[in-house]
């Protein structure tokens, strides 16, 4: 299986509303429930109007659709990840899934998966 490196700073963060989001990036995640809406952006996107936020994420993603039928490609992943002490914020889409490390684990968390067998780009 492949991993795609993405290659900018990522941001995690809550943010009041979604006006002031930069919905032309090439790169965002919104996810609104009853209690929050949450965004993950590249960190110099990240809008004035957080209620909380954590910088220094860096991410992955796995390459290529995935059926929805394939069962447990997240979890081997985080799972993988965890034995070595690596926490994660996953994302996912509807083609793929996304991985998101702190940035003083990146380079540690694709190693490991390299070792594992995975195929980093």
């Amino acid at each position: 299986m492949e991993l795609k490196r993405i290659d900018c700073k990522l941001t995690v963060c809550k943010v009041t509303e979604v006006s002031s989001i930069n919905l032309e990036s090439d790169l965002y995640f919104i996810g609104k429930t009853d209690e929050e809406v949450s965004l993950v952006c590249k960190t110099e996107d990240t809008p004035i109007n957080t209620v909380e936020r954590d910088d220094g994420w860096r991410g992955f993603r796995i390459q290529g659709v995935l059926d929805f039928s394939l069962i447990g490609i997240l979890s081997k992943l985080s799972g993988i990840l965890a034995e070595h002490k690596i926490g994660i914020f996953a994302v996912s889409t509807y083609n793929t899934d996304y991985i998101l490390v702190k940035e003083e684990n990146f380079e540690r968390a694709l190693n490991v998966l390299d070792a594992e067998g995975y195929t980093v780009v």
